[in-house]
């Protein structure tokens, strides 16, 4: 059996809840994992290939190698079993966008005005083109650098990947398209190449699958960024099989009359199912199998950075216990994703790591592999995890935050402060509570107000929300 770690341990509430937790009993014997451990010695190598693959809406426990008892992914728990699984890893917000911002840039998405938006849902929202990002700084360095799949950081004419960044951009502007058609949450037509539109009335996935395996197979000449995008299992909930639906989805948007009826007929409020969930969740690992195996016959695996995650927790049916809460919420349901880290290399195979980290540490950590240098006018506000996963450093005690317009969060070490939607301030011990049941404060009043006080010196130092 794996170690099983104080924090993991909390969320043991009971016998049958065992095999969901943390994804430890889950595992099969043969592939038992172990604490992580960084490699003390390793071959040298020049500098590696991102790979960085985000899952849509995808919840913490959707994958069989965290836990879910219905849903089989056996390429991501493959890639699992070749790498570092986190358990304690977490988005930087709540909603697609703002952790796209926080991802895209290494800072809060509170630091700039499209980061703000909950998520970006008009033309008049984006990332500003000038703000440095994961893209343009590797770029400068010599890396080539990709997007394919969901951007949601603004759309034409002022915002785009290849406006900030990306040598090439496949995929769409928003945040949600109707799978085959391509219409998307304003709409309009939302698959591009580049700047111009693009016509494929394929899944969508597979479309997106088709690509990536094209890029990452090619003759590079440079070290390369593929952001990997997937909007599966994000709604209108279609698998490949589903195209009828998809037409009927269409109609509705194509009749509607207001931005709400194409919400509406987007989010298909009547639609969906534990089933139909599962089948879009395990054609999201198969298309993760074929990069992986694309990547693996172009000989550039070992010296790859695979980073798989999801963009904030799962929405109506995932599977995500014993957190509480879920997408839009800073409750662990809602902020807390499965992470898989794997670099060959450099980086053991079969390790589980029990490390609070979140989104903007991944932009530190792979500037810093790449030897990028941050803009010293925008600073990062993750901590690169370079020191701990190659040289075994302890990760110095840090405070992780997150805010959104109904609720405020901070973690630090297993201490936990929420604040509700209703401005009730809570403490919770993620290590022995990890279901956030049992609300600590009015035991640790001073603990609670240092807490709170921590919030609201780096919440004082970000933009404020629009009226």
């Amino acid at each position: 059996m794996p170690e099983i770690s104080r924090r993991t341990f909390g969320g043991l509430l009971g016998g049958g809840a065992a095999a969901a937790v943390a994804g430890s009993a889950a595992v099969p014997a043969e592939a038992a994992e172990r604490p992580f451990q960084a490699r003390t010695a390793a071959s040298s190598t020049g500098r590696p290939n991102f790979l960085v693959i985000l899952g849509d809406d995808l919840g913490w426990a959707d994958l069989s190698s965290y836990g879910a008892p219905h849903i089989r992914t056996p390429h991501l728990d493959r890639l699992a079993r070749q790498g570092v699984r986190f358990t304690d890893a977490y988005s930087g917000s709540a909603t697609c966008s703002p952790t796209r911002f926080s991802l895209y840039t290494g800072r809060y998405p509170g630091r700039t005005p499209g980061g703000l938006a909950e998520p970006v849902a008009n033309r008049t929202q984006g990332l500003d083109p000038r703000h440095p990002t994961l893209a343009s700084l590797l770029r400068k360095t010599g890396y080539a650098t990709a997007l394919i799949g969901k951007w949601h950081c603004g759309w034409l004419p002022d915002y785009s990947p290849t406006k900030s960044g990306w040598d090439e951009f496949f995929g769409n502007h928003g945040g949600v398209l109707e799978y085959f058609s391509k219409l998307g949450q304003l709409g309009d037509h939302d698959l591009y190449e580049g700047d111009a539109e693009y016509q494929d009335l394929r899944y969508y996935t597979t479309v997106l699958t088709e690509r990536a395996v094209e890029y990452v197979g090619r003759k590079h000449t440079a070290p390369w960024l593929l952001n990997l995008n997937f909007t599966t299992p994000h709604w209108p909930w279609l698998a490949e099989g589903d195209a009828e639906t998809g037409a009927e989805i269409a109609a509705r948007i194509r009749a509607a009359k207001s931005q709400a009826e194409i919400s509406n007929a987007l989010n298909h409020y009547d639609g969906g199912s534990v089933a139909k969930y599962t089948e879009m969740v395990e054609s999201l690992d198969a298309a993760v199998g074929e990069v992986l195996e694309a990547l693996r016959r172009s000989g550039q695996e070992e010296n790859t950075v695979v980073l798989f995650a999801s963009d904030n927790g799962g929405e109506r049916w995932s599977y995500l216990w014993p957190l509480s809460g879920e997408k839009f919420v800073l409750q662990e349901g809602g902020i807390r994703v499965p992470t898989i880290v794997r670099w060959p290399a450099r980086i053991d195979g079969r390790q589980v790591s029990h490390e609070p980290v979140f989104t903007p540490d991944w932009t530190a950590t792979l500037l810093e592999l790449a030897g990028a240098r941050p803009d010293p006018a925008y600073p990062l506000d993750g901590t690169s995890l370079t020191g701990y996963l190659l040289r075994g450093e302890r990760l110095a005690e840090r405070d992780l935050f997150w805010r959104v317009r109904a609720n405020r969060a901070l973690r630090r070490g297993d201490w936990k402060y929420y604040q509700d939607a209703d401005g009730d301030d809570h403490l919770y011990d993620l290590g022995a509570d990890l279901r956030e049941q049992a609300d600590l404060g009015p035991d640790r009043p001073e603990l609670l107000a240092e807490l709170k006080a921590s919030w609201e010196r780096i919440a004082a130092g970000l933009l404020p929300y629009p009226d």
